[in-house]
Protein backbone atom coordinates (compact mmCIF):
# COMPACT_ATOMS: atom_id res chain seq x y z
CA UNK A 1 0.00 0.00 0.00
CA UNK A 2 1.45 3.67 -1.17
CA UNK A 3 1.57 6.27 1.81
CA UNK A 4 2.07 10.11 1.56
CA UNK A 5 3.27 11.77 4.63
CA UNK A 6 3.07 15.65 5.59
CA UNK A 7 6.17 17.32 6.34
CA UNK A 8 6.67 17.79 10.05
CA UNK A 9 4.38 15.36 11.49
CA UNK A 10 3.86 11.99 12.34
CA UNK A 11 0.70 11.66 9.98
CA UNK A 12 0.43 9.67 6.82
CA UNK A 13 -2.19 8.69 4.76
CA UNK A 14 -2.81 5.39 2.55
CA UNK A 15 -3.05 6.62 -1.42
CA UNK A 16 -6.43 6.53 -2.96
CA UNK A 17 -7.75 7.91 -5.80
CA UNK A 18 -5.25 10.11 -8.02
CA UNK A 19 -7.70 12.10 -9.80
CA UNK A 20 -7.00 15.10 -12.10
CA UNK A 21 -7.67 18.09 -13.82
CA UNK A 22 -6.44 18.84 -17.70
CA UNK A 23 -6.70 21.99 -19.63
CA UNK A 24 -7.03 24.66 -16.45
CA UNK A 25 -4.42 26.69 -17.58
CA UNK A 26 -5.36 28.90 -20.77
CA UNK A 27 -1.80 29.20 -21.56
CA UNK A 28 -1.65 25.75 -21.86
CA UNK A 29 -4.47 25.22 -23.73
CA UNK A 30 -3.27 27.67 -26.95
CA UNK A 31 0.31 25.95 -26.47
CA UNK A 32 -1.73 22.11 -27.33
CA UNK A 33 -4.15 23.65 -29.66
CA UNK A 34 -6.92 22.36 -27.65
CA UNK A 35 -10.29 23.56 -27.17
CA UNK A 36 -11.22 25.82 -23.77
CA UNK A 37 -13.63 23.25 -22.28
CA UNK A 38 -17.03 23.79 -21.06
CA UNK A 39 -16.22 21.58 -18.27
CA UNK A 40 -13.76 20.14 -16.03
CA UNK A 41 -11.58 18.01 -17.95
CA UNK A 42 -10.66 15.03 -15.21
CA UNK A 43 -9.05 11.89 -15.94
CA UNK A 44 -7.83 9.72 -13.06
CA UNK A 45 -4.12 7.83 -12.42
CA UNK A 46 -3.71 4.55 -10.76
CA UNK A 47 -1.91 4.53 -7.03
CA UNK A 48 0.76 2.73 -8.67
CA UNK A 49 1.51 5.52 -11.13
CA UNK A 50 3.35 7.55 -7.89
CA UNK A 51 7.20 7.51 -7.87
CA UNK A 52 8.34 9.34 -4.96
CA UNK A 53 11.18 12.51 -4.74
CA UNK A 54 14.48 11.27 -5.95
CA UNK A 55 13.15 8.55 -7.87
CA UNK A 56 13.86 7.29 -11.68
CA UNK A 57 11.19 7.73 -14.52
CA UNK A 58 11.15 4.89 -16.66
CA UNK A 59 9.79 5.64 -20.15
CA UNK A 60 7.70 3.19 -21.61
CA UNK A 61 9.16 1.19 -24.71
CA UNK A 62 5.86 2.28 -26.26
CA UNK A 63 6.12 5.69 -26.80
CA UNK A 64 8.98 8.59 -28.47
CA UNK A 65 7.20 11.60 -26.93
CA UNK A 66 6.76 11.99 -22.91
CA UNK A 67 5.71 15.41 -21.69
CA UNK A 68 6.00 17.13 -18.42
CA UNK A 69 3.51 18.57 -16.77
CA UNK A 70 4.34 20.08 -13.13
CA UNK A 71 1.34 20.24 -10.90
CA UNK A 72 -0.02 21.52 -7.37
CA UNK A 73 -1.31 18.41 -5.97
CA UNK A 74 -3.96 18.50 -3.06
CA UNK A 75 -4.33 15.86 -0.46
CA UNK A 76 -7.97 15.40 0.82
CA UNK A 77 -7.77 15.19 4.83
CA UNK A 78 -11.76 15.08 5.39
CA UNK A 79 -14.42 12.90 3.85
CA UNK A 80 -17.32 14.92 1.56
CA UNK A 81 -19.51 14.62 -1.54
CA UNK A 82 -21.26 17.56 -2.88
CA UNK A 83 -18.62 19.90 -1.02
CA UNK A 84 -19.61 23.81 -1.48
CA UNK A 85 -16.75 25.73 -2.63
CA UNK A 86 -16.80 27.74 0.94
CA UNK A 87 -15.77 24.40 2.62
CA UNK A 88 -13.53 23.31 0.14
CA UNK A 89 -10.52 24.07 1.95
CA UNK A 90 -11.80 22.32 5.02
CA UNK A 91 -11.25 19.42 3.65
CA UNK A 92 -7.48 19.83 2.47
CA UNK A 93 -4.49 17.82 4.58
CA UNK A 94 -1.82 19.13 2.89
CA UNK A 95 -0.64 20.10 -0.35
CA UNK A 96 2.63 18.76 -2.65
CA UNK A 97 4.49 19.19 -5.89
CA UNK A 98 3.72 16.61 -8.58
CA UNK A 99 4.63 15.65 -12.14
CA UNK A 100 1.60 14.28 -14.37
CA UNK A 101 4.20 12.68 -16.90
CA UNK A 102 1.86 12.48 -20.41
CA UNK A 103 2.74 10.10 -23.38
CA UNK A 104 1.81 12.62 -25.89
CA UNK A 105 2.22 10.57 -28.85
CA UNK A 106 -0.31 8.06 -27.62
CA UNK A 107 -2.83 10.52 -25.84
CA UNK A 108 -2.45 12.36 -29.53
CA UNK A 109 -3.99 8.79 -30.98
CA UNK A 110 -6.50 7.72 -28.56
CA UNK A 111 -7.94 11.00 -29.14
CA UNK A 112 -7.96 10.75 -32.59
CA UNK A 113 -9.94 7.61 -32.34
CA UNK A 114 -12.77 9.06 -29.96
CA UNK A 115 -10.59 6.13 -27.38
CA UNK A 116 -10.21 7.22 -23.61
CA UNK A 117 -6.68 8.43 -23.20
CA UNK A 118 -5.82 7.23 -19.47
CA UNK A 119 -3.46 4.86 -20.29
CA UNK A 120 -1.29 7.56 -22.33
CA UNK A 121 -1.07 9.29 -18.19
CA UNK A 122 -1.41 6.08 -15.89
CA UNK A 123 1.57 4.07 -16.34
CA UNK A 124 4.35 3.41 -13.77
CA UNK A 125 6.45 6.20 -12.50
CA UNK A 126 3.90 8.26 -14.61
CA UNK A 127 3.15 10.66 -11.01
CA UNK A 128 6.43 11.88 -9.15
CA UNK A 129 5.04 13.43 -6.10
CA UNK A 130 6.48 15.01 -3.28
CA UNK A 131 5.63 14.96 0.37
CA UNK A 132 3.03 17.36 1.49
CA UNK A 133 3.41 20.28 3.36
CA UNK A 134 -0.03 20.55 5.81
CA UNK A 135 -2.25 22.58 4.14
CA UNK A 136 -2.03 25.83 7.21
CA UNK A 137 1.21 26.43 5.75
CA UNK A 138 -0.24 27.65 2.51
CA UNK A 139 -1.05 31.21 2.73
CA UNK A 140 -3.32 31.02 -0.48
CA UNK A 141 -3.10 28.04 -2.79
CA UNK A 142 -4.76 30.26 -5.61
CA UNK A 143 -1.76 32.57 -5.87
CA UNK A 144 1.85 30.48 -5.61
CA UNK A 145 4.34 29.86 -8.15
CA UNK A 146 5.20 26.92 -10.12
CA UNK A 147 8.91 26.48 -11.94
CA UNK A 148 10.41 23.42 -13.14
CA UNK A 149 13.64 23.08 -14.73
CA UNK A 150 14.68 20.53 -16.91
CA UNK A 151 18.92 19.77 -17.16
CA UNK A 152 18.94 23.22 -15.08
CA UNK A 153 16.72 25.23 -18.07
CA UNK A 154 13.82 26.88 -17.08
CA UNK A 155 10.60 25.19 -18.77
CA UNK A 156 7.69 25.88 -16.80
CA UNK A 157 7.42 29.33 -14.79
CA UNK A 158 3.63 29.86 -13.86
CA UNK A 159 1.61 30.89 -11.34
CA UNK A 160 -2.00 29.06 -9.80
CA UNK A 161 -3.56 32.54 -10.22
CA UNK A 162 -3.74 31.79 -13.77
CA UNK A 163 -6.01 28.54 -12.75
CA UNK A 164 -9.13 28.42 -14.94
CA UNK A 165 -10.80 26.96 -11.98
CA UNK A 166 -9.11 28.14 -8.03
CA UNK A 167 -8.31 24.97 -5.74
CA UNK A 168 -12.04 25.72 -3.60
CA UNK A 169 -13.91 24.99 -7.48
CA UNK A 170 -11.72 22.20 -8.37
CA UNK A 171 -12.52 20.04 -4.57
CA UNK A 172 -16.21 21.43 -5.30
CA UNK A 173 -16.65 20.10 -8.50
CA UNK A 174 -15.07 16.83 -8.16
CA UNK A 175 -16.99 15.98 -5.17
CA UNK A 176 -19.73 16.13 -7.65
CA UNK A 177 -19.06 13.12 -9.06
CA UNK A 178 -16.79 11.36 -6.58
CA UNK A 179 -17.20 11.06 -2.83
CA UNK A 180 -13.84 12.12 -1.85
CA UNK A 181 -11.90 10.76 1.16
CA UNK A 182 -8.80 10.97 3.12
CA UNK A 183 -5.54 9.83 0.56
CA UNK A 184 -7.17 11.16 -2.33
CA UNK A 185 -4.60 13.38 -4.38
CA UNK A 186 -5.97 16.10 -6.69
CA UNK A 187 -3.97 17.16 -9.20
CA UNK A 188 -4.94 20.73 -10.43
CA UNK A 189 -3.48 21.17 -14.18
CA UNK A 190 -0.51 22.66 -15.18
CA UNK A 191 0.99 26.16 -16.58
CA UNK A 192 2.39 26.66 -20.23
CA UNK A 193 6.03 25.44 -21.04
CA UNK A 194 5.23 21.22 -21.13
CA UNK A 195 8.17 19.63 -23.38
CA UNK A 196 9.38 16.35 -24.58
CA UNK A 197 11.59 14.44 -21.79
CA UNK A 198 14.28 11.91 -22.45
CA UNK A 199 16.49 9.14 -20.86
CA UNK A 200 19.50 11.03 -18.83
CA UNK A 201 17.03 13.97 -17.96
CA UNK A 202 17.09 15.86 -14.47
CA UNK A 203 13.79 17.40 -13.47
CA UNK A 204 13.96 19.43 -10.58
CA UNK A 205 10.50 21.22 -9.62
CA UNK A 206 9.58 23.71 -7.38
CA UNK A 207 6.15 25.02 -5.86
CA UNK A 208 6.40 28.62 -3.74
CA UNK A 209 5.48 27.79 0.15
CA UNK A 210 5.44 24.05 -0.89
CA UNK A 211 8.58 22.50 -1.46
CA UNK A 212 10.95 20.96 -4.20
CA UNK A 213 10.62 17.80 -6.62
CA UNK A 214 13.58 15.77 -7.74
CA UNK A 215 13.65 13.40 -10.25
CA UNK A 216 15.52 11.44 -13.09
CA UNK A 217 14.79 9.59 -16.28
CA UNK A 218 16.54 6.07 -16.47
Amino acid sequence: MREVKIKGTEQSYPVGKIVCLGRNYLDHIRELGNKVPDRAVIFCKPASSMLPDGGQIELPPYTDDCHHELELAVLIGQSGKNIAEEDALQHVAGYGVALDLTLRDLQSELKDKGLPWEIAKGFDTSCPLSDFVPAAQVDNPNDIRLKLKVNGELRQDGTTAQMMRTVEEIIAELSQYYTLEPGDIILTGTPAGVSRIQSGDQLDGEIEQVGTLSVSVK
